[in-house]
């Protein structure tokens, strides 16, 4: 299992549960923790503070794969229930709503909110819902061959969507994931990492990973990455427990 990040955490929360798109509207809940502004939110007087990030990438690359393995291995550091909401006619889901605690960082108690895009063209505007007041990112990159375009097109709108709110994607605390590296062993056509690098992070110049998010090799350490660069970056923004 990967190593996360340690402190006081937080008991188990709730069951994963998967609702319908018809049983949307019941869970209208979800959309209060999408939040609207563009930073964290921080308590001054509680010393609080509370990110979000967001896994992103193309349908089916393993962005709900990674958020599943996170909330069954990690029981210990997750605090609440992931709710999530299926598309029709796809299993990718439209998005999953994962509070997580971290304890306290120089005496600042930190909650950390994941979230996931659905990745099909079709779901554009919610992504970018989800996407506003994000503090970092997963940028999840399948291995595939055969989805080699579609890696490309979905850093490509991931940048793109950024900029409409602002934000550059070189100044954005991201980690790129490499997932699904196992189906080489079975015989599939997937592409070298150095490829992968080559084509997704020449000039990002990011820390990546290469993952099996199904057998949850690099889940652990893509998000703890990720975790590492948004807490530094939120510091530097909010002058926060210096």
């Amino acid at each position: 299992m990967d190593a996360f990040p340690s402190g006081n955490l937080c008991p188990v929360g709730g069951e994963l549960q998967f609702i319908s798109c018809e049983a949307y509207l019941r869970y209208r809940f979800v959309f209060s923790a999408l939040r609207l502004d563009s930073m964290a939110v921080f308590n001054l007087k509680n010393r609080e503070i509370e990110c979000k990030v967001v896994y992103y990438g193309p349908g089916r690359c393993g962005k709900t794969t990674n958020l599943e393995y996170i909330h069954k291995a990690f029981k210990k550091q997750v605090s609440g229930e992931m709710v999530s909401i299926d598309t029709e006619g796809d299993r990718t889901l439209f998005f999953d709503f994962l509070p997580m605690e971290l304890g306290k960082v120089r005496g600042c108690a930190v909650r950390v909110q994941l979230f996931t895009v659905p990745g099909q063209v079709q779901y554009s505007s919610t992504r970018k819902v989800v996407l506003r007041g994000v503090d970092g990112v997963v940028f999840v990159a399948d291995s595939l061959e055969a989805r080699r375009e579609k890696n490309m097109l979905s850093l490509k709108d991931l940048q793109q969507n950024l900029k409409e709110f602002g934000t550059s994607i070189f100044k954005v605390p991201l980690v790129l994931q490499y997932n699904k590296r196992d189906l080489a062993e079975q015989g599939l056509p997937t592409m070298s990492i150095e490829k992968m690098e080559r084509e997704l992070n020449n000039q990002l110049k990011v820390p990546s990973f290469p993952a099996s998010a199904l057998k949850g090799k690099g889940v652990g350490a893509t998000l703890q990455e990720c975790l590492k660069l948004t807490l530094r970056d939120l510091q530097k923004q909010l002058k926060w427990a210096q």
